[in-house]
Parts: structure tokens; sequence; C-alpha cells
């Protein structure tokens, strides 16, 4: 990667266009903000795990996966600010004056329309146009398909399992990022052996179901679940079989970027009948991603 990534205290003042926003998913509405900005100014963790921990939403992105999509489309820098009870209780004034304009040398400024910042969110676009310093670029939210796009949608849409209109409104495949874990094996039994990630519990998932998927860029076919069939009691898992390679992942980071959602998840009588469906499941996974490309 080439994107330069700071903390704001890091931040070396100079101009910049700054587009301000959480940015959860990186989407098509969020790239429209971003559009011709060198700076991204983002927070971490997401506001709402400070300020309604309760209504804190999972995360379509964390930072290193935002980073590397931020770098595709060719931001130079993001800067971070720890979104803390300290920073929620800062007012607009202070934010634009301090933050904005000493720390970051702001010359343009791009949000969307519904952004609102500081202190119990009292400052918005119209506030900040009213400021001299830089130039105010407001964004008015973008529609796909006769939708408004926005993160709270796409998370949605990947809970109900329908990745491929996420894909669509992200522009890019949704993407879980994990270390690899050691399962109870019973997948190699079965002879679809699999790499396993446990996701956290902050993080976005799929609905339960069998998905066609890119494991590494791989063509895999993916089951997120509980697998009913063995009763295991295990927490959700997803759990990824690589079409035609071998290897040995464990430890190691994977990304698994949903393309499709093929069947729902269902219990099944017998191993034996489990195994014909997934010799089906990779059958079709492998169609469906070359299909992709």
């Amino acid at each position: 990667m080439s994107i330069e990534i700071h903390k704001l205290s890091e931040a070396v003042q100079r101009p910049r266009h700054v587009a301000i926003g959480t940015f959860d998913g990186v989407h098509l509405g969020h790239r429209q903000v971003i559009d011709a900005a060198d700076t991204v100014l983002t927070f971490d963790p997401h506001p709402l795990t400070v300020i309604n921990p309760d209504a804190a939403p999972k995360l379509l992105t964390h930072l290193p996966l935002k980073a590397r999509i931020l770098d595709g489309i060719g931001v130079q820098e993001m800067v971070l600010i720890e979104f803390n009870d300290e920073f929620a209780h800062i007012d607009p004034e202070h934010f634009v004056r301090h933050v904005l304009l000493e720390r970051l040398g702001a010359t343009k400024v791009s949000v969307g329309e519904n952004f609102r910042f500081g202190f119990k969110a009292t400052g918005d676009p119209q506030f900040l146009s009213g400021f001299d310093e830089f130039e105010t670029r407001v964004v008015t939210l973008v529609e796909h398909g006769g939708e408004i796009v926005s993160s709270t949608q796409i998370r949605g849409l990947v809970a109900a399992g329908d990745v491929h209109r996420a894909d669509e409104l992200l522009g890019y495949p949704f993407t879980m990022v994990g270390e690899v874990a050691h399962g109870d094996k019973r997948g190699r039994e079965l002879g679809f052996p699999t790499v396993n990630l446990i996701p956290g519990e902050h993080d976005c998932v799929p609905g339960h179901g069998v998905y066609a998927a890119l494991t590494n860029g791989v063509p895999s076919a993916v089951n997120v679940g509980v697998r009913p069939t063995f009763g295991t009691g295990r927490a959700l898992l997803v759990e990824s079989y690589l079409i035609d390679w071998s290897g040995d992942l464990y430890g190691q980071t994977v990304e698994v970027a949903f393309l499709e959602r093929m069947r729902g998840e269902r219990r099944y009588e017998s191993a034996e009948a489990l195994t014909v469906q997934m010799q089906q499941d990779v059958s079709n996974a492998r169609e469906i991603c070359a299909g992709r490309g």
C-alpha cells in the first residue's frame, strides 16, 4: 500500500483536501464524498460504540481493509481520530479550528449532506460552509436502483444473505478478514478440509447459508452457520473450502470475499447426504466464481 496512515496527533500541517466521515464499507456513496480528496479523516472506534454502545453497528470494514480500499481509489492519507468520551464532547467550533485548520491545514472539506459532528451532533454541513478559511463541498446522498446507498442498508443485505446486492452497492465483494482458527476437523473427515474464521462480536457476518466466494483469491464454497447436521453446539463459524487448492493456512490472515448465496443452512439426515450436497455446492461455487472472473 502507498497510503499513509497517521493518528491525528501525528499529522503534519499542510494544505489538504479532507473528506470526513466514518466511511464504514467505503461504498458507492462514500466514494462520491471522497472523490478527489487526498486525505480521509475518519474515526476509530465507530462513534456509536462510545455515544450509544447498544446501537453500535456490526462493521463492514475494519481499519486495515478500509485503508486498502482507500488506497485503491487513490487516497494518499488516512488520518485517524481516536473517538472517546472526551472527543465526543468537543464542540463544532473547536473541531473546525483545532482539527481541520490548526492540525490539518484544510483548504477544502468534503462531507455528505447527512454528516453531523461535535457535541450532541450540533455541527452540520451548513456550519462548515460558514468558514471562509476552506471551501466546503457537500455531497448529496447517492441512489442506486432507486434506493439511497447507506452502510445500514448494506449491513441489512449482508445479514439477509443478499451479498450479491451488497456487492453492487459496495463496489466490491463484501469481504471478511481474520486469522484462521482450528476447527474440529469435521470437514477434513468428509473430504472437504476448510479454513475457519471465528467472527468477532463487532463483525458484520452474512446470514446463515452456503456461499460462493474467493478465499485469498481462490474459488471457494463457504458455509456460514452452526453446522446443524452434527449438533456440535459451536458458535457461529465461517468455514471456507478452497477448491482445487491444498496447503496449511493455520495462524495466517485470510480474506473471504463473498460473491453469491447458493442455499440456506439446513440439517441433513446423515454425513453421506451432506457429502453429496457439498459436492454439488463445490460444483456450483466453481461455476459462479468462473462467471465472476
